[in-house]
C-alpha cells in the first residue's frame, strides 16, 4: 500500500508516519510538507534514508506539484494532517488558515479525484466544536454535536470538514474524517502548552499560562492518536466521522503543576498573563463510536504519558535547542 501523508514533518504527522513505518514495513510512506516554521525535517531523521520513504517539500496549495507528485506514486490512500493549527497566530493572521486547511484540501482532495485513491482521511480537531460550559462535566462532544467554531483555526478545519463531506456526497470520493482531542507527546512543536512549559521550566523561566488557568482540556498521548488513524483508514466506514478522544481532562493549571514537580522547579515560576481572546472553557471528547466500531481505546494514562513526553525533551534537548535558536530552519533549506 502507497499512502501519502501531508504535514508529515509536523507533530502528529511524524509521530504517525515513524508509527506506521513500524507497523506496515511492506508499506510505502510519501510525506508531503512545505516546512513552515512548525515542520521540522528532523522529526523526521529515523525513516529519511528507507527505501519505502520519500520527502517532498511541497505546499498543499500548490496544486501543480501535487498532481506531479500524484502521477508518479498513484497513493492508494490520503492522509491530511497539513494544517496551520495554533489558535493565537489565527487570530493575528487568519488568512494564511484560510489558505492551507481550507484551499489546501480542496487540491489535495482534488488530486484524489484526478488520480483515484480508496480513501482519503482527513484529520480534524474537536476545536470545531467549540467548547463546553465548566460546570457541566455530563456534557461531552459526540458526533453528532453541532459545529460552533470560536477562533479562525476553528472554523477553518470546519470549513475543510465541511468541503470532505460535500465531495463524498457530490463526488463519491470516499472519505473519512477523525476528531481529535489535544496531543502531547515527541517532537511537539514548543509554542504549545506542555513543550512550552517543559522548556521554560528547564531553564528557570517563567511559565505563562493563560487568566486562571481551569480552562480544561481532554489529553491524548500521541502514539494513541496515531492507533486509532490507523484503524480508521483500515477498517473505517467511509462517510463517517470519529471522535477520537482521551477521558483524559485536566485543567492547564493543573498540568503545569505536574510539570514543575516532576521536574523539581517550584510553581512559583508560574505567571499568569492575560487571557486569549475567545478562550475555548473545555474540551471533552465522546469516544464511544470509535470503541464501538473499531475497538479502540486508548492506551496510556495520562499520569504515564506526561513523564514519558518529559523524559523525552529532557533525553532530546539537541532538538529542543535547534527550536529554540531557529537552527532547524536552517536545517529545513538543505
Amino acid at each position: 500500500m502507497k499512502i501519502i501523508v501531508t504535514g508529515g514533518a509536523g507533530f502528529i504527522g511524524a509521530n504517525f508516519i515513524q508509527y506506521m513505518m513500524k507497523k506496515h514495513e511492506d508499506y510505502r510512506i510519501i510525506c508531503l510538507d512545505c516546512l513552515t516554521y512548525a515542520g521540522n525535517i528532523e522529526n523526521l531523521n529515523d525513516v529519511i534514508n528507507k527505501n519505502n520513504f520519500r520527502f517532498c517539500k511541497t505546499d498543499i496549495t500548490d496544486r501543480e506539484a501535487v498532481y506531479r507528485i500524484f502521477e508518479e506514486e498513484k497513493p492508494d490512500v490520503v492522509v491530511n494532517f497539513a494544517a496551520e493549527s495554533h489558535v493565537d497566530r489565527s487570530i493575528e493572521n487568519p488568512g494564511v488558515f484560510l489558505n492551507t486547511n481550507i484551499m489546501g484540501t480542496a487540491v489535495m482532495m482534488d488530486a484524489c479525484r484526478k488520480y483515484g485513491i480508496t480513501r482519503y482521511h482527513q484529520v480534524s480537531t474537536d476545536e470545531v466544536y467549540g467548547d463546553l460550559p465548566l460546570d457541566r462535566p455530563y456534557l461531552f462532544f459526540t458526533e453528532e454535536t453541532p459545529l460552533h467554531t470560536s477562533s479562525p483555526y476553528s472554523a477553518s478545519k470546519a470549513s475543510a470538514d465541511l468541503l470532505v463531506m460535500a465531495y463524498h456526497r457530490t463526488f463519491g470520493l470516499p472519505v473519512t474524517i477523525s476528531r481529535c482531542s489535544n496531543n502531547y507527546g515527541p517532537y511537539q512543536f514548543p509554542e504549545k502548552l506542555i513543550p512550552l512549559m517543559i522548556a521554560n521550566a528547564r531553564q528557570d523561566k517563567p511559565l505563562p499560562l493563560y487568566g486562571e488557568g481551569i480552562n480544561v482540556r481532554d489529553w491524548l498521548y500521541v502514539e494513541d492518536h496515531c492507533i486509532a488513524i490507523d484503524l480508521i483508514i483500515h477498517n473505517g466506514k467511509v462517510g463517517e466521522i470519529y471522535n477520537i478522544g482521551g477521558h483524559n481532562e485536566m485543567k492547564n493549571i493543573d498540568i503545569v503543576k505536574i510539570i514543575c514537580k516532576a521536574m523539581g522547579k517550584p510553581e512559583s515560576l508560574i505567571t499568569h498573563v492575560a487571557d486569549r481572546k475567545g478562550h475555548d472553557l473545555r474540551y471533552a471528547i465522546d469516544p464511544a463510536k470509535i470503541h464501538r466500531e473499531l475497538g479502540w481505546l486508548p492506551e496510556t494514562m495520562f499520569a504515564d504519558g506526561i513523564q514519558k513526553t518529559i523524559k523525552w525533551y529532557l533525553d532530546n534537548t539537541d532538538w529542543l535547542e535547534n527550536i529554540l535558536s531557529g537552527e532547524y530552519k536552517n536545517n529545513n533549506l538543505k
